[in-house]
Protein backbone atom coordinates (compact mmCIF):
# COMPACT_ATOMS: atom_id res chain seq x y z
CA UNK A 1 0.00 0.00 0.00
CA UNK A 2 0.88 3.61 -0.67
CA UNK A 3 -0.44 5.84 1.74
CA UNK A 4 -1.29 9.68 0.62
CA UNK A 5 0.65 10.75 3.91
CA UNK A 6 2.63 8.92 6.65
CA UNK A 7 3.62 11.61 9.20
CA UNK A 8 5.41 8.96 10.94
CA UNK A 9 7.56 8.45 8.29
CA UNK A 10 7.89 11.82 7.23
CA UNK A 11 9.44 12.81 10.35
CA UNK A 12 11.58 10.20 11.45
CA UNK A 13 14.24 11.60 10.22
CA UNK A 14 13.99 14.51 12.43
CA UNK A 15 13.88 11.92 15.87
CA UNK A 16 16.73 12.34 17.08
CA UNK A 17 17.17 15.92 17.23
CA UNK A 18 13.23 16.00 18.03
CA UNK A 19 14.31 14.17 21.35
CA UNK A 20 16.96 16.49 22.10
CA UNK A 21 14.96 19.52 21.49
CA UNK A 22 12.19 17.98 23.98
CA UNK A 23 14.53 16.98 27.05
CA UNK A 24 16.44 20.45 26.37
CA UNK A 25 12.90 22.35 26.84
CA UNK A 26 12.19 20.02 29.78
CA UNK A 27 15.39 20.73 31.39
CA UNK A 28 14.94 24.03 30.59
CA UNK A 29 11.49 24.69 33.29
CA UNK A 30 10.81 27.46 31.20
CA UNK A 31 7.49 26.40 28.53
CA UNK A 32 5.82 29.56 27.09
CA UNK A 33 7.54 32.12 25.53
CA UNK A 34 10.87 31.15 26.23
CA UNK A 35 14.17 30.78 23.76
CA UNK A 36 12.90 28.57 21.21
CA UNK A 37 9.95 30.60 20.18
CA UNK A 38 12.20 33.10 20.00
CA UNK A 39 14.98 31.14 18.17
CA UNK A 40 12.29 29.89 15.23
CA UNK A 41 10.78 33.40 14.71
CA UNK A 42 14.14 34.80 13.75
CA UNK A 43 14.91 31.75 12.07
CA UNK A 44 11.93 31.86 9.98
CA UNK A 45 11.84 35.57 9.41
CA UNK A 46 15.50 35.14 8.09
CA UNK A 47 14.65 32.30 6.14
CA UNK A 48 11.15 34.74 4.18
CA UNK A 49 13.65 37.48 4.49
CA UNK A 50 11.60 39.43 6.62
CA UNK A 51 12.18 41.36 9.82
CA UNK A 52 9.75 39.85 12.16
CA UNK A 53 7.56 36.87 13.11
CA UNK A 54 5.38 36.06 15.78
CA UNK A 55 4.57 32.59 16.60
CA UNK A 56 1.35 32.01 17.43
CA UNK A 57 -0.69 28.78 18.44
CA UNK A 58 -2.57 28.18 14.71
CA UNK A 59 -2.54 28.77 11.20
CA UNK A 60 -6.56 29.63 11.93
CA UNK A 61 -5.21 31.80 14.83
CA UNK A 62 -2.88 33.65 12.91
CA UNK A 63 -5.50 34.69 10.30
CA UNK A 64 -7.74 36.01 12.65
CA UNK A 65 -4.99 38.31 14.64
CA UNK A 66 -4.00 39.56 11.41
CA UNK A 67 -7.87 40.70 10.74
CA UNK A 68 -8.21 42.12 14.23
CA UNK A 69 -4.70 44.08 13.93
CA UNK A 70 -6.66 46.22 11.87
CA UNK A 71 -10.07 47.17 13.82
CA UNK A 72 -11.93 46.81 10.76
CA UNK A 73 -15.64 48.36 12.04
CA UNK A 74 -17.91 45.04 11.85
CA UNK A 75 -19.27 43.87 9.16
CA UNK A 76 -16.71 45.33 6.92
CA UNK A 77 -16.34 43.01 3.75
CA UNK A 78 -12.73 40.93 3.30
CA UNK A 79 -12.30 38.95 -0.42
CA UNK A 80 -11.43 35.90 -0.70
CA UNK A 81 -11.51 32.94 -3.14
CA UNK A 82 -14.46 30.69 -3.32
CA UNK A 83 -12.38 27.60 -3.56
CA UNK A 84 -10.59 27.90 -0.62
CA UNK A 85 -10.19 25.53 2.92
CA UNK A 86 -13.12 26.80 5.33
CA UNK A 87 -10.41 27.91 7.74
CA UNK A 88 -9.86 31.29 5.60
CA UNK A 89 -13.30 31.93 5.85
CA UNK A 90 -13.82 31.13 9.51
CA UNK A 91 -10.80 34.05 10.22
CA UNK A 92 -12.83 36.71 8.81
CA UNK A 93 -16.63 35.76 10.50
CA UNK A 94 -14.70 35.32 14.03
CA UNK A 95 -13.87 38.54 13.15
CA UNK A 96 -17.38 40.12 12.59
CA UNK A 97 -16.71 40.64 8.77
CA UNK A 98 -18.11 39.75 5.74
CA UNK A 99 -16.46 37.38 3.37
CA UNK A 100 -16.86 38.00 -0.19
CA UNK A 101 -16.28 34.90 -2.83
CA UNK A 102 -14.34 35.79 -6.07
CA UNK A 103 -14.27 32.37 -8.26
CA UNK A 104 -10.75 31.47 -8.87
CA UNK A 105 -8.30 30.89 -12.26
CA UNK A 106 -9.46 27.25 -13.44
CA UNK A 107 -5.69 26.70 -14.01
CA UNK A 108 -3.77 28.05 -11.19
CA UNK A 109 -6.96 27.30 -8.27
CA UNK A 110 -5.78 30.41 -6.98
CA UNK A 111 -8.14 33.62 -6.87
CA UNK A 112 -8.47 34.47 -10.02
CA UNK A 113 -7.23 38.80 -10.36
CA UNK A 114 -9.36 39.62 -13.29
CA UNK A 115 -12.65 38.88 -11.59
CA UNK A 116 -11.68 40.53 -8.07
CA UNK A 117 -12.34 44.50 -8.91
CA UNK A 118 -16.22 43.86 -9.49
CA UNK A 119 -16.77 42.12 -6.25
CA UNK A 120 -15.28 45.79 -4.37
CA UNK A 121 -17.65 47.90 -2.66
CA UNK A 122 -17.47 50.88 -0.44
CA UNK A 123 -17.71 48.53 2.71
CA UNK A 124 -14.50 46.49 1.15
CA UNK A 125 -11.47 46.49 3.57
CA UNK A 126 -9.35 44.05 2.24
CA UNK A 127 -7.96 40.89 0.41
CA UNK A 128 -6.88 37.61 1.34
CA UNK A 129 -4.85 35.79 -1.06
CA UNK A 130 -4.73 32.29 -0.22
CA UNK A 131 -1.66 30.51 -1.77
CA UNK A 132 -2.96 26.87 -2.30
CA UNK A 133 -1.42 23.55 -3.03
CA UNK A 134 2.27 25.33 -2.88
CA UNK A 135 1.33 27.97 -5.83
CA UNK A 136 1.72 31.44 -5.49
CA UNK A 137 -1.18 33.74 -6.27
CA UNK A 138 -0.20 36.31 -9.25
CA UNK A 139 0.91 38.83 -7.03
CA UNK A 140 1.19 42.11 -9.66
CA UNK A 141 -2.26 42.40 -10.24
CA UNK A 142 -3.41 41.63 -6.60
CA UNK A 143 -0.90 44.10 -5.59
CA UNK A 144 -1.94 46.69 -8.01
CA UNK A 145 -5.80 46.53 -7.14
CA UNK A 146 -4.95 46.98 -3.41
CA UNK A 147 -2.78 50.10 -4.22
CA UNK A 148 -5.55 51.90 -6.45
CA UNK A 149 -8.83 50.89 -3.71
CA UNK A 150 -6.62 51.36 -0.82
CA UNK A 151 -7.37 47.66 0.38
CA UNK A 152 -5.18 45.58 3.30
CA UNK A 153 -3.51 42.76 1.68
CA UNK A 154 -3.22 39.53 4.01
CA UNK A 155 -1.91 36.38 2.73
CA UNK A 156 -2.51 32.98 3.61
CA UNK A 157 0.24 30.84 3.26
CA UNK A 158 -1.26 27.63 5.14
CA UNK A 159 0.07 25.42 1.85
CA UNK A 160 3.15 27.53 0.85
CA UNK A 161 5.70 27.41 3.16
CA UNK A 162 9.15 28.31 0.85
CA UNK A 163 6.68 29.39 -2.39
CA UNK A 164 7.89 32.21 -4.38
CA UNK A 165 6.09 34.70 -6.81
CA UNK A 166 9.19 36.38 -9.38
CA UNK A 167 11.40 35.45 -6.79
CA UNK A 168 9.97 36.53 -3.49
CA UNK A 169 8.47 34.50 -1.05
CA UNK A 170 4.85 34.15 -0.48
CA UNK A 171 4.24 36.07 3.27
CA UNK A 172 6.27 38.78 2.14
CA UNK A 173 4.16 40.90 -0.33
CA UNK A 174 1.27 41.95 1.72
CA UNK A 175 0.37 43.43 5.06
CA UNK A 176 0.76 40.33 6.32
CA UNK A 177 1.45 36.52 5.60
CA UNK A 178 -0.22 33.96 7.54
CA UNK A 179 1.10 30.67 8.18
CA UNK A 180 0.40 27.08 9.36
CA UNK A 181 2.56 24.13 11.00
CA UNK A 182 -0.34 21.85 11.21
CA UNK A 183 1.93 18.62 10.71
CA UNK A 184 0.93 16.97 7.41
CA UNK A 185 2.35 21.22 6.00
CA UNK A 186 6.30 20.66 4.50
CA UNK A 187 6.83 22.61 7.24
CA UNK A 188 5.33 21.00 9.76
CA UNK A 189 4.71 20.75 13.50
CA UNK A 190 3.72 17.64 15.54
CA UNK A 191 0.89 19.52 16.26
CA UNK A 192 -1.06 22.95 16.43
CA UNK A 193 1.27 25.88 15.25
CA UNK A 194 0.87 28.81 13.26
CA UNK A 195 3.17 32.38 12.97
CA UNK A 196 2.28 35.58 11.11
CA UNK A 197 4.80 37.55 9.03
CA UNK A 198 4.63 41.32 8.93
CA UNK A 199 7.47 43.68 7.53
CA UNK A 200 6.08 46.36 9.35
CA UNK A 201 7.18 47.22 13.31
CA UNK A 202 4.13 48.33 14.61
CA UNK A 203 1.83 45.79 13.28
CA UNK A 204 4.35 43.24 15.14
CA UNK A 205 4.11 44.78 17.95
CA UNK A 206 0.01 44.64 17.69
CA UNK A 207 0.44 40.92 16.73
CA UNK A 208 2.82 40.24 19.97
CA UNK A 209 0.03 42.37 22.18
CA UNK A 210 -2.58 40.60 20.78
CA UNK A 211 -1.30 37.03 20.97
CA UNK A 212 -0.69 37.38 24.53
CA UNK A 213 -3.92 38.43 26.07
CA UNK A 214 -3.48 42.37 24.92
CA UNK A 215 -0.25 42.64 26.66
CA UNK A 216 3.65 43.78 26.59
CA UNK A 217 4.00 43.90 30.34
CA UNK A 218 2.11 40.20 32.44
CA UNK A 219 -0.71 41.74 33.72
CA UNK A 220 -0.47 45.07 31.93
CA UNK A 221 -3.18 44.70 29.33
CA UNK A 222 -3.28 47.28 26.57
CA UNK A 223 -5.67 45.50 24.29
CA UNK A 224 -8.73 43.03 24.17
CA UNK A 225 -6.35 40.09 22.85
CA UNK A 226 -5.96 36.84 23.05
CA UNK A 227 -4.39 33.43 24.27
CA UNK A 228 -2.58 32.51 20.35
CA UNK A 229 1.04 31.58 21.79
CA UNK A 230 3.52 28.84 19.70
CA UNK A 231 4.48 26.27 21.64
CA UNK A 232 7.67 25.95 23.25
CA UNK A 233 7.94 22.66 22.37
CA UNK A 234 6.71 23.26 18.61
CA UNK A 235 9.49 26.03 18.09
CA UNK A 236 11.93 23.38 18.82
CA UNK A 237 10.71 21.07 16.64
CA UNK A 238 10.25 23.43 14.09
CA UNK A 239 13.83 24.72 14.20
CA UNK A 240 14.72 21.10 13.60
CA UNK A 241 12.68 20.68 10.37
CA UNK A 242 12.94 24.29 8.92
CA UNK A 243 17.06 23.39 8.91
CA UNK A 244 15.48 20.55 6.12
CA UNK A 245 12.33 22.84 4.42
CA UNK A 246 14.92 23.06 0.85
CA UNK A 247 15.84 20.08 1.10
CA UNK A 248 11.84 18.80 1.69
CA UNK A 249 10.65 21.21 -0.89
CA UNK A 250 12.91 20.13 -3.39
CA UNK A 251 12.32 16.64 -2.88
CA UNK A 252 8.25 17.23 -3.25
CA UNK A 253 9.18 19.18 -6.80
CA UNK A 254 11.72 16.13 -7.95
CA UNK A 255 8.32 14.17 -7.63
CA UNK A 256 6.19 16.54 -8.81
CA UNK A 257 7.93 16.10 -12.19
CA UNK A 258 7.89 12.98 -12.45
CA UNK A 259 4.23 13.22 -12.66
CA UNK A 260 4.52 15.84 -15.09
CA UNK A 261 6.48 13.59 -17.23
CA UNK A 262 4.93 10.28 -17.16
CA UNK A 263 0.96 11.12 -16.17
CA UNK A 264 -1.03 10.30 -19.21
CA UNK A 265 -2.98 13.71 -20.38
CA UNK A 266 -6.39 12.25 -19.58
CA UNK A 267 -5.69 13.59 -16.40
CA UNK A 268 -5.65 18.04 -15.80
CA UNK A 269 -2.28 18.39 -14.44
CA UNK A 270 -1.12 21.64 -12.22
CA UNK A 271 0.17 24.72 -13.86
CA UNK A 272 3.13 25.53 -14.64
CA UNK A 273 4.94 28.79 -14.98
CA UNK A 274 8.26 30.22 -14.61
CA UNK A 275 7.00 33.07 -12.28
CA UNK A 276 5.68 30.73 -10.05
CA UNK A 277 8.36 28.75 -7.60
CA UNK A 278 5.40 25.81 -6.74
CA UNK A 279 6.38 24.00 -3.40
CA UNK A 280 3.54 20.87 -4.24
CA UNK A 281 2.19 20.86 -0.48
CA UNK A 282 -0.24 19.13 -2.37
CA UNK A 283 -0.22 17.75 -5.80
CA UNK A 284 -3.54 17.80 -7.09
CA UNK A 285 -4.79 16.66 -10.74
CA UNK A 286 -8.30 16.67 -11.90
CA UNK A 287 -10.84 14.81 -14.06
CA UNK A 288 -14.03 14.10 -14.79
CA UNK A 289 -14.54 10.59 -12.93
CA UNK A 290 -12.46 11.34 -9.99
CA UNK A 291 -14.51 9.47 -7.32
CA UNK A 292 -14.30 6.41 -9.88
CA UNK A 293 -10.25 7.16 -10.27
CA UNK A 294 -9.71 7.48 -6.56
CA UNK A 295 -11.57 3.78 -5.53
CA UNK A 296 -9.71 2.33 -8.57
CA UNK A 297 -6.67 3.61 -7.38
CA UNK A 298 -7.34 2.51 -3.57
CA UNK A 299 -8.23 -0.92 -4.93
CA UNK A 300 -4.52 -0.87 -6.56
CA UNK A 301 -3.01 -0.20 -3.18
CA UNK A 302 -2.49 3.77 -3.97
CA UNK A 303 -4.29 6.22 -1.20
CA UNK A 304 -5.41 9.31 -2.21
CA UNK A 305 -6.78 12.46 -0.32
CA UNK A 306 -9.43 15.39 -1.80
CA UNK A 307 -8.42 18.90 -1.05
CA UNK A 308 -11.21 19.62 -0.58
CA UNK A 309 -14.74 17.74 -1.77
CA UNK A 310 -17.34 20.25 -0.90
CA UNK A 311 -17.15 24.19 -1.63
CA UNK A 312 -17.63 26.88 1.35
CA UNK A 313 -20.64 27.93 -0.48
CA UNK A 314 -22.14 24.97 -0.07
CA UNK A 315 -20.77 23.60 3.72
CA UNK A 316 -23.73 23.65 5.99
CA UNK A 317 -22.37 25.91 8.19
CA UNK A 318 -22.72 28.84 5.42
CA UNK A 319 -25.55 28.09 4.24
CA UNK A 320 -27.17 31.63 5.80
CA UNK A 321 -23.73 33.28 5.74
CA UNK A 322 -22.89 32.99 2.10
CA UNK A 323 -25.93 33.64 0.31
CA UNK A 324 -24.61 33.87 -3.24
CA UNK A 325 -24.25 29.90 -4.45
CA UNK A 326 -23.25 30.55 -7.96
CA UNK A 327 -19.40 29.60 -8.07
CA UNK A 328 -19.42 26.94 -11.33
CA UNK A 329 -15.63 27.41 -11.03
CA UNK A 330 -15.53 26.42 -7.13
CA UNK A 331 -17.58 23.93 -8.07
CA UNK A 332 -16.10 22.17 -10.77
CA UNK A 333 -12.74 21.93 -9.38
CA UNK A 334 -14.32 20.49 -5.91
CA UNK A 335 -16.14 17.97 -8.04
CA UNK A 336 -13.29 16.48 -10.58
CA UNK A 337 -9.90 17.65 -8.12
CA UNK A 338 -7.93 14.74 -6.61
CA UNK A 339 -4.65 14.62 -4.03
CA UNK A 340 -1.76 12.28 -5.19
CA UNK A 341 1.02 11.08 -2.80
CA UNK A 342 3.84 13.22 -2.56
CA UNK A 343 5.29 13.58 0.71
CA UNK A 344 8.85 13.52 1.94
CA UNK A 345 8.47 10.03 2.77
CA UNK A 346 7.89 8.72 -0.88
CA UNK A 347 10.15 7.94 -3.43
CA UNK A 348 10.65 7.94 -6.45
CA UNK A 349 9.67 4.65 -7.06
CA UNK A 350 6.16 5.01 -5.11
CA UNK A 351 5.32 7.69 -7.41
CA UNK A 352 6.68 5.70 -10.62
CA UNK A 353 4.38 3.20 -9.59
CA UNK A 354 1.50 5.73 -8.87
CA UNK A 355 1.87 6.61 -12.11
CA UNK A 356 1.86 2.85 -13.79
CA UNK A 357 -1.72 2.39 -12.31
CA UNK A 358 -2.94 5.79 -13.29
CA UNK A 359 -1.97 5.59 -17.12
CA UNK A 360 -4.20 2.42 -16.85
CA UNK A 361 -7.47 3.68 -15.70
Amino acid sequence: MIEYENLRSVNKPFFEEYIKSFKDTLESGWYILGENVKKFENEFANYLNSPNCIGVASGLDALILSLKAFDFEKESEVIVPSNTYIATILSILHCGLKPVLVEPDIRTYNIDPTRIEEKISQRTKAIMAVHLYGKPCEMDPILNICNKYNLKLIEDCAQSHGAKYKNKMTGTFGAFGAFSFYPTKNLGALGDAGSIITNDANLAIAIRRLRNYGSDLKYYNELIGFNSRLDEVQAGFLSVKLKKLDAINNHKRKLAQIYFDNLKDDFIKPHIDKNFFDVYHIFNIRHEKRDDLKDYLLKNGIKTDIHYPVPPHKQKAMKEIITEKNFPISEEIHRTTLSLPISYSHTEDDISKVIEIMNMF
